[in-house]
């Protein structure tokens, strides 16, 4: 596949509130702290639409916000990625509870947040934007089926491409079921031209044979393996650290992601 640049970076997890608090964390130079995530607010929504949101929604569009907020590219020209294994599990518990009542009592609004590509839709409203959007899932593999879907946009159509990978815990009646660890949600920004806000360049290829990469913090390695989005941590590390190496990430059964990375400097 042909090249892209990450131009910008959005990440809001435990103890990794946005992109610039978490660079000294990724790079070791401070400690982790898998503190509970302040209330999420989506502040760029008009205040009707921001009431009908969800937990799950407001996630996305936070990183996706805190990605755009560092780079000067115009929100109207960026097409986007959506990518969710689970989607809102919370809504999903709602509807069930409410179709085994009498009358089956499910609310418009409880269907209008229940489509996978509710945060694309709330993220269109918020911004104005009429540019391309796709909302995938790969269950465990979705950060990287985005990545792949990501690159494919902005080096095909090329276009500014934001890619947000997004994921939470499951309420309590599907947890035994689809267990995740704790919410997580990370943007790129991703270009195929090289602009002067470029950070990283990036190549991909698909592998059969490979380990993936694993972080020595042990409470970001279970971060990391407790929610399908924090795939991407190995390669958010790579992007903090600034530094040439490749970075291995897991996709669909029996094959990996070998990812190039190159710093911009």
């Amino acid at each position: 596949m042909n090249a892209v640049y990450v131009n910008a970076v959005g990440l809001l997890a435990p103890g990794l509130e946005g992109w610039q608090a978490s660079m000294p964390i990724l790079r070791g130079e401070s400690d982790y702290r898998p503190e509970v995530i302040p209330r999420l607010v989506a502040d760029l929504l008009p205040a009707n639409e921001r009431r009908r949101t969800t937990d799950t929604v407001r996630l996305a569009l936070l990183a996706a916000q805190d990605a755009l907020r560092q780079s000067s590219v115009a929100v109207e020209t960026v097409a986007t990625v959506f990518a969710s294994s689970d989607g809102d599990l919370e809504i999903l518990d709602k509807i069930c509870l409410a179709l085994s009542l009498p009358d089956h009592p499910v609310s418009p609004t409880l269907f209008h947040n229940s489509v996978h590509n509710a945060a694309a839709g709330y993220w269109a409203i918020a911004t104005g934007s009429r540019m391309s959007s796709t909302s995938l899932s790969a269950y465990n593999a979705s950060f990287a089926a985005g990545l792949l879907e990501g690159m494919t946009v902005a080096v095909v159509e090329g276009l500014p491409t934001l890619l947000v990978g997004y994921d939470l815990p499951a309420p309590p009646r599907l947890s035994s079921v689809r267990h995740l660890a704790a919410s997580y949600a990370v943007a790129l920004l991703l270009q195929r031209e090289r602009t002067s806000e470029a950070r990283m360049l990036l190549r991909i290829r698909l592998a059969t044979q490979g380990l993936e990469d694993q972080l020595s913090n042990p409470a970001l390695e279970a971060l990391r393996t407790g929610n399908p989005a924090a795939r991407s941590l190995p390669l958010l590390q790579a992007l903090a650290t600034r530094s040439a190496l490749n970075v291995c990430i897991p996709y669909l059964p029996g094959t990996q992601l070998q990812i190039e990375c190159r710093p911009c400097d």
